[in-house]
């Protein structure tokens, strides 16, 4: 009589992961880390409207807008603007080149940013018209304008639609603000923010 215990069959043991494997895990996985974590942190700002520059003369600017964009989205591109010009005057953020490069004062102590929804009044060779004061252009520019702002060395203003005359009461454009970049600033809401984390 066999008195021998029976064995049970082992099953096999697990073969560790062969360190090439693993290595290639991590850079598959790491790579759609870095791809997704691009993507965040290069997701459009969402709290204004979408925007481009089209042409630049000098300190005056031509930006464009999508059309349809309300008042109210180019009173908060506007009033980013105005942000910008009082926290860091460093409007490279904003997609303007220096307007006064090698000035002493600072690469931008004089800025003029007319915003538009047709993309035509922001050619290069529209806007050089508009600075050298051609009069067939100067009215129908001024006239087709969203927006503005203006900073030189501590003044600003900014306003939604056409560039107001001295003097001239059209209700077609608001003055948003005017006076010193170190006057305080009123109270005003918070816009709301984009608390989205998806880069989509």
């Amino acid at each position: 009589m066999d008195d021998s215990i029976p064995q049970v069959p082992r099953s096999p043991q697990k073969k560790p992961l062969d360190t090439v494997v693993k290595l290639a895990l991590m850079v598959f996985f790491g790579s759609f880390g870095l791809i997704w974590g691009g993507m965040y942190l290069s997701r459009p700002d969402r709290s204004i409207p979408p925007y481009s520059i089209g042409s630049q003369e000098g300190p005056i600017v031509a930006a464009h807008v999508p059309g349809g964009t309300t008042d109210q989205r180019i009173e908060t591109l506007v009033r980013r603007f105005r942000k910008v010009g009082r926290e860091t005057h460093n409007f490279a953020s904003m997609k303007i080149q220096p307007t006064t490069p090698g000035d002493p004062a600072g690469r931008y102590r004089m800025i003029v940013v007319y915003l538009f929804d047709n993309d035509g009044w922001t050619e290069p060779q529209v806007l050089a018209k508009y600075v050298a004061g051609d009069a067939a252009v100067v009215k129908d520019f001024e006239g087709a304008v969203r927006g503005y702002y203006r900073l030189s060395d501590q003044e600003e203003e900014g306003g939604v639609g056409p560039v107001p005359k001295a003097g001239d009461a059209s209700e077609a454009g608001r003055v948003l603000f005017k006076g010193r970049v170190t006057d305080p600033l009123p109270v005003e809401e918070e816009p709301e923010t984009d608390t989205s984390i998806s880069p989509l």
